[in-house]
């Protein structure tokens, strides 16, 4: 079992509906984070629209891959908020763990503000 070791969790307006949205990389503006974007960090529990989500912004988080990726790689946020490999924009953390394909759960170092 993967763990997740936050040092800091926030909590921000839900902007969208985050109900089926947890640990999936959430923007500055309480959304499902944009590709290539900079994250606050990762949802840490489903969220409805208008509520406060909390989300770990430093730390360790467990977030979904968006592709396959890579033990040590930086990582950037896809259009559906997930962990992909760095190509452009900005760097959202490194990644922990491999995965295969997308959908797995890996462990993010998340990087500072």
């Amino acid at each position: 079992m993967k763990t997740e070791q936050p040092i800091l969790i926030t909590s921000i307006l839900a902007s969208a509906d985050l109900s089926a949205k947890q640990n999936l990389f959430i923007g500055f503006d309480g959304a499902v984070c944009g590709s290539g974007i900079k994250p606050l960090g990762s949802l840490n529990a489903n969220t409805n629209s208008g509520e406060m989500a909390p989300v770990v912004c430093a730390g360790i988080a467990l977030v979904y891959s968006g592709a396959a990726v890579s033990v040590g790689a930086k990582l950037q946020s896809n259009a559906a908020g997930k962990a992909i490999t760095y190509a452009s924009g900005a760097v959202a953390g490194y990644a922990l763990d491999a995965s295969i394909g997308t959908d797995e759960l890996i462990r993010v170092l998340l990087c500072g503000h």
